[in-house]
């Protein structure tokens, strides 16, 4: 359910991350969030600049993570504070693959640019995440961290230059329940492989249907306990048909009764199949039904 935090990037059926995108594709980098449909419609540059001497591969000198992300420090930061992924930051960047060729920069159109730091590809949120206000920094970012041979996407190993210049702090994640990793003993299990326990039982008698409008609080994790999206956090309960949404949601809202809080795992043959850009494996969400308006 990050679909109120993604860019024009990933087209969806509802607002919310349980729906079903019409087009799975993970937000592009900065450069997207000016773009209608991400890297394949990026914006005209009035000019080119040319690609620094190193832009092939990272200098021996790099920094380099254990993701496979390389970076080096140009200019150092007046900033201690680092962003974190809830972030927003404002930065210029410019960006080329390693044949040399600019394929964006906010630079060259004059205007800084802002977003949340988890709504770009993860060479972004993992290199950004180690600036600090003031600094400028080269990023080497391998394909896995990028665009991943997606096409209309640049291809292959990309190199921005990014300098930040503020960060706004975001909402902090709400922790992920300490049975995060696996459904414990007592969970209610479905035939098609759906968990549940019930957390807080309802007030209601009538349940659900398919075809049905429901209002809901949820937050979902994946099972490594990172948070990917809540309405509880935006403090703005959630809306959809539950025909719209993933086949694990469809299942398990039908279980439930108003005013019931239910915990579910959902096996990723009924969450996102393994589609790109979009939580893998088995995510786990803590659902209040608030509402059933219409049947």
């Amino acid at each position: 359910m990050k679909s109120i935090r993604l860019a024009a990037a990933a087209v969806f059926v509802c607002s919310h991350f349980a729906c079903k995108p019409t087009e799975a594709e993970k937000p592009t980098p900065p450069a997207a969030a000016t773009g209608a449909s991400g890297a394949a419609a990026m914006p005209k540059q009035p000019e080119s600049l040319p690609a620094p001497p190193d832009v092939a591969a990272a200098p021996a000198d790099a920094e380099k993570t254990k993701s496979g992300l390389a970076s080096k420090v140009l200019t150092k930061g007046t900033g201690d504070k680092k962003p974190e992924p809830q972030d927003t930051v404002e930065v210029h960047y410019t960006g080329w693959t390693t044949d040399g060729k600019m394929f964006d920069s906010s630079v060259t159109r004059g205007q800084k640019t802002k977003f949340p730091l988890n709504r770009v590809i993860e060479g972004w949120t993992e290199g950004v995440g180690l600036m600090v206000v003031g600094e400028k920094r080269r990023l080497w970012i391998p394909e896995a961290l990028a665009y991943k041979g997606r096409p209309g996407a640049p291809a292959g190993m990309l190199v921005f230059d990014v300098e930040l210049f503020s960060i706004q702090e975001g909402p902090k994640p709400i922790p992920a329940p300490a049975d995060v990793a696996a459904p414990p003993k007592d969970a209610q299990k479905t035939k098609s492989g759906l968990m549940s326990k019930v957390l807080t039982k309802g007030t209601g008698k009538a349940k659900p249907k398919a075809t049905s409008q429901v209002q809901v609080h949820y937050t979902g994790w994946t099972t490594d306990g990172k948070m990917f999206d809540s309405s509880v956090q935006r403090g703005q309960p959630a809306t959809f048909p539950l025909g719209n949404v993933i086949a694990g949601w469809t299942e398990g809202v039908q279980l439930m009764v108003e005013g019931e809080k239910r915990r579910f795992w959902i096996p990723e043959a009924l969450a996102y199949q393994g589609r790109p850009g979009a939580p893998a494996g088995m995510l786990v969400f803590d659902v209040e039904l608030l509402k059933i308006l219409s049947q």
